[in-house]
């Protein structure tokens, strides 16, 4: 070797991977609580069968199916862009029609509570 060359060949050089990740929103520990109360219930009643979570840059979504194969029957959005103003969490039904939305997560669920039954 002279003593211009280097040890390492110049292919193995590291390239540092680019750190502009973009940050997602997420359901934080206490939604998901809430959220997956709500469907326990609802699957122990055989209406709900499965769910997905989603999470995007803009807001984090949790569909509710009744059938994994089909569309979602519903959809609990967060979307922090609108926390100021209508609320942060809504709930859409499969149309595209917000049920409810609301700052308060518990309370927007309710919309998809079921009547009382008497047992």
């Amino acid at each position: 070797m002279s003593e211009g060359q280097s040890a390492e060949p110049r292919d193995s050089q590291v390239i540092p991977f680019p750190s502009t990740t973009t940050p997602q929103v997420a359901f934080q520990r206490d939604e998901l609580r809430i959220l997956f109360n709500l469907y326990g219930r609802r699957v122990a009643e055989g209406e709900w069968r499965d769910y997905a979570l989603d999470f995007r840059r803009d807001k984090a979504v949790f569909s509710i199916y009744r059938r994994t194969s089909e569309m979602p029957l519903y959809r609990v959005e967060k979307d922090p862009k609108l926390a100021r103003r209508q609320g942060a969490y809504a709930v859409i039904a499969a149309s595209g029609l917000v049920m409810k939305r609301g700052h308060d997560l518990a309370r927007v669920l309710g919309v998809l509570e079921g009547p009382l039954k008497a047992v």
